[in-house]
């Protein structure tokens, strides 16, 4: 990507893939990515944007998800130091609800993704719940990967019965290659579909077996063998 966006998104529309899900253009700015994906006939399914970036010029922000045509905006990471108490995770909370606020006035969703540091528990509950109460639905939904939420030691049928009607995004990921893994993603998508709620399942992969275009490309095909493409 960083070397070569376009031609990157046109070879995962060539595997077979209908969207991407953005962190960053690459080589390129966003008219160029707009393009490029444009060209691979690639649908933008959200964008993973900074809690910086959000700070420092939300009306960029909300521009550039509407010239590339998504409605999802995502942070995809908070510093688990700040996760200090109830309180630090409430005044997160707050930050993210006011952001949530402004975008949903352009006509957009906040989302936050979790990694295990999410699961650790204050008071006996999770951060992530306490993240969630704090905040109003319509405000702030949740990116759940499902992956990071195990290794935190929680149960991801659990957390999404819990909260499965915020849950508009999930990460599918088993750290290696889809199906090689610790999750349970029969049980996985049994739990998401019965709640009816996500928008999108999103493929990501921490490390890899093989060169990562054809890792996403074994993933795709075992998502063909579950039956979720």
């Amino acid at each position: 990507m960083r070397r070569d966006f376009a031609g990157t998104v046109a070879e995962i529309a060539r595997i077979g893939y209908p969207a991407v899900e953005l962190a960053g253009f690459g080589n390129l700015d966003a008219e160029g990515a707009r393009a490029a994906l444009a060209n691979a006939n690639l649908v933008v399914s959200g964008m993973h944007v900074g809690i910086a970036a959000l700070r420092a010029d939300l009306a960029k922000v909300i521009a550039e998800a509407k010239l590339l045509g998504t409605r999802h905006v995502i942070v995809p990471h908070w510093p688990p130091a700040e996760f200090s108490s109830v309180a630090a995770v409430e005044k997160i909370a707050a930050e993210l609800d006011a952001f949530g606020a402004q975008l949903l006035s352009g006509g957009l969703q906040l989302s936050f993704h979790n990694h295990a540091a999410e699961f650790q528990l204050l008071e006996g509950r999770p951060v992530f719940d306490w993240l969630l109460a704090a905040s109003q639905p319509r405000h702030l939904a949740a990116e759940v990967d499902v992956y990071w939420v195990q290794i935190g030691g929680y149960s991801p049928e659990k957390f999404l019965r819990d909260h499965g009607a915020r849950v508009k995004l999930v990460h599918l990921k088993d750290e290696t290659e889809l199906g090689l893994g610790p999750v349970d993603f029969p049980r996985v998508f049994a739990t998401v579909e019965s709640i009816g709620a996500a928008e999108w399942y999103v493929v990501e992969q921490e490390k890899y077996n093989h060169t990562p275009l054809e890792s996403v490309r074994l993933c795709l095909e075992q998502l063909k063998r579950w039956g979720k493409t």
